[in-house]
């Protein structure tokens, strides 16, 4: 298993080769601004095994009422071990005193199972009628 642990700086190199190993080129196609969506993070927790960065999560906080959860990698050479729900949990417990922790993520079950997993609802699941959600994205070609 990895070193998890939180990694106040990592190299545009090893953020660009692990954004790149999951494909997701929106970041790797701009390097410098990866560098600083990671950076200005409020929390960064890294996967490392034998020195190589093989995950990272990060979250977006006020550290009072909000936690976002903002992209949880894990190298595909390292999936299915336990590193993504190492990650998360690093994460939640650094947040652990924050009443919502909110994430946003791909439709696909793999991905619905593991956060439920780790005790995340849908929100359309949550079972309270009054909640809504709203996101709105920047959908020019980059």
């Amino acid at each position: 298993m990895p070193i998890i642990e939180p990694a106040p700086r990592l190299s545009e190199e090893e953020l660009v080769g692990l954004y790149g190993a999951v494909g997701w080129t929106a970041y790797t196609a701009d390097p410098a601004g990866l560098r600083r969506a990671v950076d200005n993070s409020s929390f960064v927790v890294a996967a490392r095994q034998h020195g190589r960065l093989v995950g990272l999560a990060r979250a977006l906080s006020d550290d009072a009422t909000i936690c976002y959860l903002q992209d949880v990698l894990v190298h595909p050479d390292h999936r299915r071990g336990g590193v993504g729900r190492a990650l998360v949990s690093a994460v939640l417990s650094r947040y652990e005193h924050v009443r919502q922790q909110v994430l946003l993520t791909d439709d696909e079950p793999a991905q619905r199972a593991f956060y439920e997993s780790l005790g995340y609802a849908e929100l359309r699941d949550h079972g309270t009628g009054s909640l809504r959600a709203f996101v709105r994205f920047d959908l020019r070609p980059q």
